[in-house]
């Protein structure tokens, strides 16, 4: 699943879809908004992600300049991922830590420039921390110290995760994007501030520099992958139109549902691709 702040709800309305439809799997990761958003998948909330985003994305708490000043941190740590979660609109850990799906969160190290990941168990305060690293821009977040790793947003390094899932055995994967076929990344034109935060860690420098052309080669071995059938890929007809800091709860609700459109189109696409045969009707 790859991230795109906002965008990840379109991602929310195909994995929506696919609870629905008894869609499951034997793994998953996520990056950035794809790991925070997804992660409800494990957890089986249907809906969750957009009830919680209509709902506080106005809220200065959530997302805004103010939190950035005050906490160093565009979406507020506090308030993002204890008090939403926890008390607000709760999130279900008993479900995810039962559920079979091994769900993983990748990170970048910006010491050494690579990505990393983590393996979830309970959706709780280990978890959680990963989750945050992951979605974690640079300037706009502090950095994440997990053990002796210092991390940042997995998209850095590794926009999405499909080479992690084939590493560890997973051969018929299905590829959640949130741009669309045609979409070329473009060289960041927030550098020289990165190379002035950042200057202490020129891998994570050097990675951004790069971060276009890592982005833009993934897209197209992603569209050989697809065209050879070894992975299905589901993705925006056209540009989503959507800011990465969306809060306006209708156009939120636009790109979910069109996620939901999409995915209910190609169900049985989806369907033939997974292998997942229909049950008999008997006649009696």
């Amino acid at each position: 699943m790859e991230g795109g702040a906002m965008r990840g709800l379109f991602t929310c309305g195909v994995l929506d879809v696919f609870l629905e439809n008894g869609i499951t799997f034997d793994g998953a990761a996520g990056i950035s908004a794809g790991a925070v958003l997804g992660c409800n998948f494990k957890s089986r909330q249907i809906g969750r992600p957009l009830r919680y985003n209509k709902k506080y994305s106005r809220d200065p708490r959530y997302c805004s300049f103010s939190s950035l000043i005050k906490t160093g941190d565009l979406y507020g740590e506090q308030f993002c991922y204890h008090e939403l979660p926890e008390v607000l609109d709760p999130f279900d850990n008993e479900t995810f830590t039962n559920d079979p799906l091994n769900f993983y969160v990748g990170a970048s190290d910006i010491e050494t420039g690579e990505a990393v990941f983590h393996k979830c168990f309970d959706g709780r305060e280990e978890d959680l921390t990963w989750m945050r690293a992951s979605a974690s821009m640079p300037v706009v977040s502090r950095i994440v110290e997990i053990d002796d790793k210092k991390l940042l947003d997995g998209g850095i390094v590794c926009p999405v995760p499909y080479e992690f899932m084939e590493s560890m055995g997973y051969d018929r994967n299905i590829i959640i994007l949130t741009q669309p076929a045609d979409f070329v990344k473009e060289k960041s034109k927030t550098l020289p501030l990165i190379r002035v935060a950042l200057h202490k860690y020129p891998a994570i420098v050097k990675a951004m520099a790069r971060r276009h052309d890592v982005y833009n080669l993934q897209m197209e071995e992603i569209k050989e992958r697809e065209r050879r059938g070894e992975a299905l890929v589901i993705r925006p007809d056209e540009a989503l139109g959507i800011s990465r800091t969306e809060k306006d709860p209708d156009e939120l609700e636009r790109v979910y549902q069109e996620g939901r459109r999409i995915a209910t189109e190609r169900l049985d696409e989806i369907k033939a691709f997974l292998q997942i045969k229909e049950p008999e009707i008997s006649d009696r």
